[in-house]
């Protein structure tokens, strides 16, 4: 006699079935804890507002201000005070692609509010392959930007402080420890950290901008120009122009991309961040470079563009001094960005098994700890590898986004063809426009960075997207291995006599019918005669589906139906009522693994297993089940 165990697959928004992973391990793709038992309404509390989406979102487009506009500059320069007069006009055109952006991404987090940005636009639609390309040019900006930002930061404060510049490698390390630890206490408590700077610098910048307008010329104490050669203005001295300003669109995706950070209604929250940004950042840009162009400001050695604009509309005062101290403040901190986006993209990434499972956990405080702690490790690498020295970085920075905001704009004309809603042709074209532009912009980065190292990103955007695919491979596998056909009297577990001498009840959480469930539940009648399966549903889970799929294959087995997007909660407070009443064992399942798997697997049975001795009076039993993978499967 045999028992087919068919293997359920995961129902998700997009209708694709995911692998859940063995044991307890599978719980880890609902997006929960292990970690600590928290409170719906303080999860609720601890998300982010609109404001403070772009407190802890948006500070890496907001620090660009304060170098996209000089790296204009720095490429006109070239053709003397003609081509310094394509400032503003090369501004504009940057605005318009944010503009183009800013619309587009707020209709991405309208379909698309369970984050994940361009790889989840992808995933569905464009296929794995160029949804890997999206993650992958994703995950190497982010790490770019957060290595880019604080050497940033650094450079402006040892420029103020020369003696410092001999410890410009350990003042990096110490920012990017101060960024990564406030993060790991909750992307809320970094956008409460980080909103004062923000408000500070967006103020004082605003400041500068209408005083320079109003002001009549500039302070007497700006030093005049030296009048350089003309020459003329190319088409590819332009086109160098916008590759280098549009490193000011960085962090436009950051908010889509962690959409589920923010509070309900999500959708609408992330969209008035969004939108916040864009006219924040359009506004800046634009009056920045509507002085720079009415000062016939140049660079400098030694002074910022900012530095001289500032100085030019309100002298060197202690305006001067509020607006160079916040710069050096939000270039530093612009990090943070990444911190919010980076470990959302990865837990996504991570649920269709591209990434360790690992990258799905969260903290007690709502984090997804993994992520931050890559991030920050990987950062911290490069920081090591460049000494901290800023101008061997920023070549690299800037590609990878807009590789992913080109695949983006085409994934959400393919959606808007598919689903064919309201006004689904201008949104379609709107998106095509977008795409076009941001498919230029990305060829224009990548051959006018060419010769500075931008060929590297290509081959990392390579070996990351190989190595997603590897990890995918090795998650198909153990999925074989752990729902193949059991038949008794073959598997040796199965052979024993159960001895069903206890009286007390044996609770044994699961995460789908498989070989996995019923080994588990065979073992856990060892130890009691009322065997009770524990499942949490997660809220996008359909309930019918693995009901029926339950009662097909476990017909005498209770199953208790628990809701919540914390697993651990769910099942801690499920304990706590019943063992009032009843002696409770709960039997924790893993299943046996190699060391590859082990660095894959999300350590789920582990985790439960604390938590359930820690914060409540039942009995743990942790098994592990050794699952040999058929012999005719790869």
């Amino acid at each position: 006699m045999s028992i087919g165990i068919v293997p359920q697959p995961v129902s998700t928004t997009d209708n694709r079935s995911i692998y859940r992973g063995g044991g307890l391990d599978a719980l880890s793709l609902q997006n929960c804890s292990y970690d600590a038992t928290v409170s719906p309404d303080n999860a609720e509390k601890r998300r982010l507002s609109a404001f403070g989406g772009v407190a802890a979102l948006s500070l890496d487009a907001m620090a660009s201000v304060a170098y996209g506009p000089e790296a204009i500059v720095l490429v006109l320069a070239a053709a003397g005070s003609h081509g310094l007069g394509f400032t503003l006009p090369v501004s504009a055109a940057i605005v318009v692609l944010l503009a183009v952006l800013v619309a587009s991404y707020r209709q991405l987090i309208a379909a698309f509010p369970d984050g994940g940005g361009a790889y989840a636009v992808a995933r569905r639609h464009l296929g794995d392959r160029a949804a890997l390309i999206a993650a992958a040019s994703l995950v190497i900006d982010y790490i770019l930007n957060v290595a880019v930002s604080v050497a940033a930061g650094t450079a402006a404060l040892t420029s103020a402080i020369p003696a410092a510049h001999a410890f410009t490698l350990e003042i990096a390390l110490g920012v990017l420890f101060l960024v990564t630890v406030v993060n790991l206490r909750g992307i809320s408590a970094g956008a409460k950290v980080f909103a004062v700077p923000t408000v500070i610098f967006v103020v004082a910048v605003g400041f500068v901008i209408v005083s320079g307008l109003i002001r009549a010329v500039p302070d007497t104490s700006v030093p005049v120009a030296e009048p350089t050669t003309v020459s003329t203005v190319g088409v590819l001295l332009l086109l160098k122009a916008f590759a280098a300003g549009c490193s000011a669109l960085t962090g436009v995706e950051a908010i889509a991309n962690a959409t589920p950070e923010f509070r309900r209604p999500r959708i609408r929250r992330a969209q008035r961040a969004e939108l916040t940004l864009g006219v924040t950042l359009g506004m800046l840009m634009l009056g920045i470079a509507a002085l720079i162009h009415r000062f016939d400001i140049r660079p400098r050695a030694g002074v910022t563009v900012l530095a001289q604009v500032t100085e030019g509309a309100v002298g060197h005062g202690m305006a001067y001094y509020v607006v160079q101290s916040a710069t050096v403040v939000l270039l530093a901190l612009a990090a943070n960005t990444s911190f919010g986006g980076l470990p959302q993209l990865m837990n996504v990434v991570a649920a269709d098994n591209y990434l360790p499972h690992r990258l799905t956990r969260k903290s007690a405080t709502g984090v997804h700890r993994e992520g931050v702690l890559v991030l920050a490790g990987a950062a911290a690498v490069l920081l090591v590898v460049a000494d901290g020295a800023m101008n061997t970085l920023v070549p690299l920075f800037a590609i990878g986004v807009f590789i992913g905001f080109t695949i983006a704009q085409i994934g959400l004309v393919t959606h808007w063809s598919a689903v064919r809603g309201r006004h689904w042709r201008s949104r379609a074209v709107l998106n095509g426009f977008g795409a076009l532009l941001t498919g230029f912009a990305a060829i224009t980065v990548l051959a006018m960075k060419a010769s500075e190292g931008s060929l590297l990103v290509v081959v990392l955007l390579g070996v990351l997207t190989v190595l997603m695919t590897l990890v995918r491979r090795r998650y198909r596998r153990d999925s074989l291995r752990e729902h193949q056909p059991m038949e008794i009297g073959r598997t040796p577990i199965l052979r024993r006599r159960q001895p069903l001498v206890a009286r007390g009840v044996v609770l044994v959480p699961v995460a789908e019918a498989s070989l996995v469930s019923v080994l588990a539940i065979r073992r856990a009648q060892a130890f009691g005669r009322e065997i009770h399966a524990i499942h949490v549903f997660s809220p996008d889970e359909d309930r019918e589906e693995f009901a029926t799929a339950w009662r097909s294959h476990h017909p005498t087995v209770r199953l208790v139906e628990l809701d919540g997007d914390d697993v651990s909660t769910a099942i801690v407070h499920y304990v706590r009522a019943r063992e009032l009443d009843d002696d409770l064992l709960v039997v924790v399942a893993d299943t046996d693994c190699d060391s590859a798997s082990r660095i894959l697997c999300a350590g789920r049975a582990h985790d439960l297993t604390r938590a359930i001795s820690r914060d409540t009076d039942a009995l743990v039993a942790r098994i592990r089940l050794r699952i040999v993978p058929p012999r005719d499967r790869d």
